[in-house]
């Protein structure tokens, strides 16, 4: 039977920001690179399709990345990568306070979930507090988070 995973959460408008910047952000670097090589006809339809490919494939990762849940584990897809990880592979499903050091400075970044496996690895997921899918929404980032404690407690005593 297949697994079924389930976002426990509704993407913030923020990635539409994001899909709608990488458009012209794309868009400046054919023009540029048209003028720089100096393409036309053909070479310029070459490079306009690899550029509007790339963006199209890359606005549906964003559009579904994150943190997903089943009953047997946690899906979490990356822009580039995704991974699963069964409930019996992960010890703690943790919040965790991020921090940066820049020289002397130590930046706080927000709360992050981070999950804890079994063989002590830490796995970063997608979830931040400041990121476009919770910023703003504070208390849907808390309930993400008790959601997955919630499932892989449940998992755990079963």
């Amino acid at each position: 039977m297949p697994e079924t995973w389930t976002r426990p959460y509704v993407p913030g408008a923020g990635r539409w920001l994001v899909i709608a910047w990488e458009a012209p952000a794309l868009a400046l670097l054919g023009w540029s690179t048209a003028h720089k090589l100096g393409l036309s006809g053909n070479g310029l339809w070459a490079m306009v399709a690899v550029l509007a490919a790339i963006w199209s494939i890359g606005a549906w990762r964003i559009l579904r990345m994150g943190v997903y849940a089943g009953a047997d584990g946690v899906l979490i897809r990356g822009l580039l990568r995704s991974r699963t990880l069964r409930w019996h592979e992960v010890a703690h499903v943790l919040l965790h306070k991020a921090t940066h050091r820049l020289g002397p400075w130590e930046i706080e970044s927000g709360l992050t979930v981070l999950i804890e496996r079994r063989d002590g690895s830490m796995v970063n997921t997608e979830l931040w507090a400041q990121g476009v899918d919770f910023h703003r929404r504070p208390r849907v980032f808390r309930a993400v988070y008790q959601e997955l404690r919630t499932l892989h407690l449940d998992a755990a005593a079963s």
